[in-house]
């Protein structure tokens, strides 16, 4: 059985009313991009101090951390979405979850928060990973001029931290574009969602998750490029990089 090919499909009128397939592919890739970079903003703030907090010397301190990465981690993002999606609403207060309900955006805020929380638990690894690459002598030395134990974090271990782990995170941020697509479970029109719809609705699932596939690779490497040319000028003469930053996140 040989497949016909219609490359024109792209240019017809889609049922959504966006305007054409194409445009409702464009509309898709742009939620994508936007799910996915306030979630990363979210991963890399709560991956900061989650990840410093599990190099405490305090250990309660350090287990409690621990434990937020292990539940993060461990429970597979599709079931996390339906959880801050359907049960996050039922558990809070009354007043608080109806509002949530109601927002015109619920899938969209749903997605960003349960994807940042899900991508900050990985970052934790790769952030307390760096910090234990270090030379033990650069914590003495913070202390040795007098500077507390947050100073020491803040100006000397950190900064030298995140130097050596860009080239995980470069990995860290590829991955959080294509675990947006999950967000089309909870009703999210993103790239894969509109590629979906597009299939349905002209039955042509070739040129529909050809045309998403290709959106996915011209972004991640995109970002892949931007994140490498981060790292080629942050890198530190000395230090590996891509060997133990990677070896310690997954």
């Amino acid at each position: 059985m040989n497949y016909h090919w219609n490359w024109n499909i792209y240019w017809e009128a889609a049922p959504d009313g966006a305007g054409t397939y194409l445009d409702s592919l464009i509309a898709g890739m742009w939620w994508t991009l936007a799910t996915a970079g306030l979630a990363w903003i979210i991963a890399l703030a709560l991956g900061l101090v989650i990840g410093t907090i599990r190099t405490a010397p305090n250990k309660w301190v350090a287990k409690i951390a621990n434990g937020y990465v292990e539940l993060f981690r461990n429970i597979p993002l599709i079931v996390q979405m339906f959880l801050w999606y359907f049960v996050m609403p039922e558990i809070l207060p009354t007043e608080m979850g109806n509002w949530l309900k109601a927002l015109p955006n619920a899938p969209f805020v749903t997605a960003v928060l349960s994807l940042g929380f899900f991508t900050s638990a990985r970052v934790a690894v790769q952030v307390s990973t760096g910090i234990n690459a270090l030379p033990s002598g650069q914590k003495m030395a913070g202390t040795a001029l007098g500077l507390t134990l947050p100073q020491t974090y803040r100006y000397v271990l950190l900064p030298m931290a995140f130097r050596i782990i860009i080239p995980s995170l470069t990995n860290e941020v590829a991955a959080i574009i294509k675990n947006s697509s999950v967000a089309l479970s909870i009703g999210l029109i993103e790239l894969t969602a509109s590629a979906r719809s597009m299939q349905e609705f002209s039955f042509r699932v070739f040129e529909a998750f050809s045309a998403a596939t290709i959106i996915y690779m011209f972004v991640s490497v995109i970002a892949i490029l931007m994140s490498n040319l981060l790292e080629k000028k942050l890198a530190v003469p000395g230090f590996i990089t891509s060997g133990s930053a990677n070896a310690g996140g997954h």
